[in-house]
């Protein structure tokens, strides 16, 4: 398994490790309901868009040719004395047929690496439920939980708790 920068010509391969990976995993700490509409929002994603964008990062973890996973993050613009640089994590996520064989990990060195790279000190992140032990066990400290519509620009109008994450670099 190899991990390297995502192209738009994976943009398919990637909607269907989102979707695989809300709809089984997501189960762990969601309803049906929840589940449904937090996929949702993945027929509409411009993931391509999100690959070319320049103030973030996209990468896939790759296995025989097949695209089993994939993380994001986008840089925060620093404060104006250019301390506290900080970087979010907007998704790691794995096929779950590659679920707890370190394919996650993988991914989220690959982009820690980049936002070092980049100067960020910190790494910020908004979990949901099943993800939390995921990034405790990376070195990430509660920040506080709170309610967030799934796939809001999708407006289904269901909502789950999420916990907001943060650790220093």
């Amino acid at each position: 398994m190899e991990v390297r920068e995502a192209v738009p010509a994976d943009a398919d391969a990637i909607r269907h490790v989102h979707v695989e990976s809300i709809t089984e995993l997501g189960r762990e700490a969601y309803a049906q309901e929840q589940v449904d509409a937090w996929a949702a929002g993945c027929r509409s994603a411009d993931y391509a868009a999100s690959i070319e964008a320049d103030e973030s990062v996209f990468v896939v973890a790759e296995d025989d040719g097949d695209v089993v996973g994939f993380g994001s993050l986008e840089y925060d613009t620093p404060d104006g004395d250019g301390t506290d640089a900080a970087a979010e994590i907007t998704g790691v996520y794995v096929h779950p047929a590659v679920a707890r064989r370190e394919v996650g990990s993988k991914l989220y060195a690959a982009l820690e690496r980049r936002a070092r790279d980049r100067g960020a000190e910190t790494l910020e992140l908004s979990a949901s439920l099943n993800a939390v032990p995921f990034y405790e066990s990376l070195g990430y400290e509660r920040v506080g939980r709170y309610s967030h519509e799934f796939s809001s620009h999708e407006s289904t109008g269901v909502e789950g708790e999420v916990v907001e994450m943060r650790t220093e670099l």
